[in-house]
């Protein structure tokens, strides 16, 4: 891991538009995936008017059923471009097949490997390419080894705007969607110079558990966070039982600004 090592450089820091990440705290908030264009655009308003300063949203859904929803493709990218210039956030969404890479860069700004392609090694060298930033998810089933050897595999391939984003791990425990393994956070930032952020709504699954987690990923010195909100969770064709209400967003994000302003003083 000689690109991705601690040692190897001052701490990476990814431009985005006006954003640095790793200097400036990301907050990343949207839907789990592109639906309608009510749902995009009023999701888009009050994520923003939050504090949010990227959005979100999945145009291809890898689903454990294939009778699952899965994603509006170009039709949801163009959805999420049009939200993003209205609002004036940038977005980011999640890329699943190298052939989509080069076409799904024209709509968004931010690439997105998911956990269940973090191995998927002909992805990675496509995405290592390519100009874009690139949000590399930890595996469900990885070791922080095996996590930081993919980053190298985008590095090496050219791309060194890599952000890694922590979402929660296997174990034997059923009662959370996942394990949130906040240790990884401080960890990653002795063996790494790449920013990590934290995505407490897959690592838990549950609405009541993303509040308390995010505040536990600021302290652990998470450089950002990534949250699902839904305008009306109840509909949502995916992840509705883990999505945030707008207003209960905007309560989180307070609280997390307030956080860091009180670890900054």
């Amino acid at each position: 891991m000689k690109l991705v090592s601690r040692g190897s450089k001052e701490r990476t820091i990814v431009a985005v538009n006006d954003l640095r990440i790793g200097h400036d705290f990301l907050m990343i908030a949207g839907p789990c995936s592109v639906e309608t264009e009510e749902q995009m655009f009023k999701t888009a308003h009050a994520v923003k008017q939050a504090g949010a300063n990227m959005l979100r949203g999945g145009a291809f859904k890898p689903r454990t059923s294939p009778y699952a929803f899965q994603g509006l493709g170009l039709k949801g990218l163009k959805l999420l471009e049009r939200a993003g210039k209205e609002t004036g956030l940038p977005v980011i969404t999640e890329v699943i097949d190298t052939r989509d890479v080069s076409w799904v860069c024209e709509y968004v700004d931010v690439l997105q490997i998911g956990a269940r392609n973090m191995q998927n090694f002909s992805l990675l060298k496509e995405v290592g390419k390519v100009r874009k930033p690139v949000l590399l998810k930890r595996g469900m089933y990885s070791t922080l080894a095996e996590w930081l050897n993919c980053a190298e595999y985008i590095l090496d391939a050219g791309n060194q705007d890599v952000i890694l984003c922590e979402r929660g791990i296997r174990t034997f425990e059923t009662y959370t969607r996942n394990t949130l393994d906040l240790s990884a956070v401080p960890a990653i930032k002795e063996l790494t110079h790449l920013p990590i952020i934290v995505d407490p709504t897959h690592g838990t699954g549950k609405v009541s558990l993303i509040p308390p987690m995010s505040l536990a990923a600021v302290v652990a010195g998470a450089d950002g966070l990534a949250i699902e909100v839904h305008h009306n969770p109840p509909e949502a064709l995916s992840d509705k039982d883990q999505a945030l209400r707008p207003q209960e967003f905007s309560v989180l994000a307070q609280q997390i600004f307030n956080l860091r302003k009180y670890m900054e003083s």
